[in-house]
């Protein structure tokens, strides 16, 4: 991690200099990325930076504080009787844990940039997230819903692990793609995609802020659980094709760093 700035640093300019920087050093968007993580959470993330920022957290702490408001929320999902209050509570825990984990990476730019260990803390933050709060709709459909069949329990379970392989697989693809980076620069490798409103709209139903929306309905529980499968199909048909043209993309890399040795 980078040295922390000093008090003086901190609170030069105002609160709205302070977002203003953060929107002018943002990261692109990536290609793929769905609406809501594009338009609404990484905005929302950039408000907290900055009152992160100024109020001299580290990204680290910033992580944590996310961690601690989704462990609320699943633990809540887990133990509580499905209720209309109880749902809008853990969509505010959700929500809210989901713009801090925007906000860290902002606040490491901040401060001149992050660090390896402030990266994986991050990512296995983000991982524990991933299968914890799948587990909470499991264990809450079996203990509160009232459904038909047991089969139906299938569906967290596959929405677990279709959440968990999608993460890595992206996780991989960023690393893979810059190991190899230095030996295929010079292949004639295609310039980057450029960001899509369009695909980013039609990427919703897989956007982890939605999944955050969905608990919403927790009063109803059927209808929480039909909207829940419904995002979970959506996942997994993006997954599918997903995969296919990762695949292929790592199978072209392969082919230039091959063709540039």
């Amino acid at each position: 991690m980078t040295n922390a700035p000093s008090e003086a640093t901190r609170n030069t300019g105002s609160y709205r200099d302070t977002v203003h920087r953060l929107a002018s050093a943002q990261k692109k968007r990536a290609p793929g990325a769905p609406a809501y993580s594009v338009f609404v959470n990484r905005k929302v993330g950039r408000y907290i930076a900055a009152w992160a920022y100024r109020a001299g957290l580290t990204p680290n702490q910033v992580t944590g504080i996310s961690a601690l408001l989704s462990l609320a929320a699943i633990v809540l999902i887990a133990t509580v009787h499905p209720s209309w209050w109880l749902g809008v509570l853990v969509w505010l825990l959700l929500a809210s844990g989901y713009a801090f984990d925007s906000a860290d990476g902002q606040v490491a730019r901040l401060r001149g940039g992050g660090s390896p260990a402030g990266e994986w803390l991050d990512h296995v933050v983000d991982a524990t997230k991933i299968v914890a709060l799948h587990g909470a709709v499991l264990i809450a459909a079996y203990r509160f819903f009232d459904l038909d069949s047991d089969a139906w329990l299938l569906i967290p379970l596959g929405f677990a692990l279709v959440g968990s392989v999608s993460f890595f697989a992206m996780i991989l693809n960023d690393l893979l793609k810059t190991i190899h980076r230095g030996t295929a620069k010079d292949t004639g490798a295609p310039a980057p995609r450029a960001h899509s409103p369009l695909r980013s709209l039609l990427l919703l139903p897989t956007d982890y802020g939605v999944v955050c929306i969905v608990f919403v309905l927790l009063g109803a529980p059927i209808l929480f659980f039909v909207g829940y499968s419904l995002l979970f199909a959506a996942a997994l048909g993006h997954l599918v094709l997903a995969l296919r043209k990762w695949f292929n993309d790592m199978d072209t890399l392969g082919d230039r760093t091959s063709t540039n040795v």
